[in-house]
C-alpha cells in the first residue's frame, strides 16, 4: 500500500482543500497543523511525501525542513504565502523538491505531487477507481467509465465529475468542489454548467440502466449512490 502524504498546514480551510483534492486523486493523506506533530507523524507513518507550509505556528517551515533532512530524504513540497525569490531559493537549497505559492490551484498541487513522486522514484498512488463496484468501472488509462460492462461516452468534464463522485460514494459534493475537480480553471465555470453536466451524465447512464445513482441534495450539491442489486 502506498505510504500516506503528510500535510503540514495550520490553516484548516487550506488543509481541507488539499485533503479533498489528493484523496479524490487516490492518495492517502495524514494532516497535522504544527511542526512538532509533523516530526511525530514522520516517525510513525514514513510518508511518501510531505507538503509543508512555511508559516507554521510553532516552528518555521524552513527550520523544520532542515530538521527533517537530518533524518529523512522524503520528498518535500513547500507551501507559502510569500512570493520573494529568496524564500524560494532558500527552501530549495535546504532540500525541498518543489515550491508552490499561495493562492494555488489544488489541481496543480496534485500534479506536482505526482511529478515529485515520479522524480524521486516513488510509485504514485493509483487514482481511486470503481473496480470493486458491480455497477460502475473506471478505466483511468482510457479515461472511460463503463456501466454494467458498457462504455459510457462522457465528455472530459463529465468524466472528471463522475470520477469525483464515485471516488467517495455518499459524500455530498458542492458545485464548487465539482468545478475544482472537473475544470482546469474553475473560476470560468458556473453552477449552471455543473448542473448541465450532471443532467448529461444522468441521461447517458439511463441508456444503460434505469436506476438513478446521482442524488441531488437541494441547496448543497450532489452525491453518488450505488444502486442496490
Amino acid at each position: 500500500m502506498q505510504s500516506p502524504i503528510l500535510i503540514v498546514e495550520d490553516e484548516k480551510t487550506i488543509a481541507d482543500t488539499i485533503i479533498y483534492r489528493l484523496e479524490t486523486d487516490g492518495f492517502s493523506v495524514v494532516w497535522v497543523s504544527t511542526g512538532t506533530e509533523a516530526l511525530v507523524k514522520l516517525a510513525d507513518h514514513s510518508p511518501s511525501l510531505i507538503i509543508l507550509d512555511i508559516g507554521l505556528p510553532d516552528i518555521n517551515g524552513l527550520e523544520l525542513c532542515k530538521t527533517i533532512r537530518l533524518k529523512s530524504n522524503v520528498p518535500i513540497i513547500f507551501l507559502t504565502a510569500r512570493t520573494e525569490e529568496i524564500d524560494r531559493v532558500v527552501g530549495l537549497e535546504l532540500g525541498a523538491d518543489d515550491y508552490l505559492s499561495k493562492p494555488f490551484s489544488p489541481r496543480e498541487l496534485s500534479a506536482r505531487v505526482r511529478a515529485v513522486l515520479r522524480r524521486s522514484g516513488t510509485v504514485a498512488a493509483e487514482p481511486i477507481a470503481a473496480e470493486s463496484m458491480a455497477f460502475l468501472t473506471v478505466d483511468e488509462s482510457r479515461k472511460c467509465v463503463s456501466c454494467k460492462g458498457v462504455d459510457i461516452d462522457l465528455a472530459r468534464q463529465e468524466f472528471r465529475i463522475l470520477c469525483a463522485l464515485i471516488a467517495r460514494p455518499k459524500q455530498v459534493f458542492s458545485r464548487e468542489q465539482l468545478m475544482e475537480s472537473a475544470w482546469d480553471e474553475p473560476g470560468f465555470c458556473t453552477d449552471r454548467a455543473v448542473d448541465a453536466h450532471i443532467k448529461s451524465i444522468r441521461s447517458k447512464l439511463r441508456i444503460v440502466t434505469d436506476q438513478e445513482c446521482i442524488v441531488t441534495h437541494r441547496g448543497f450539491g450532489y452525491s453518488f449512490q450505488e444502486p442496490s442489486a
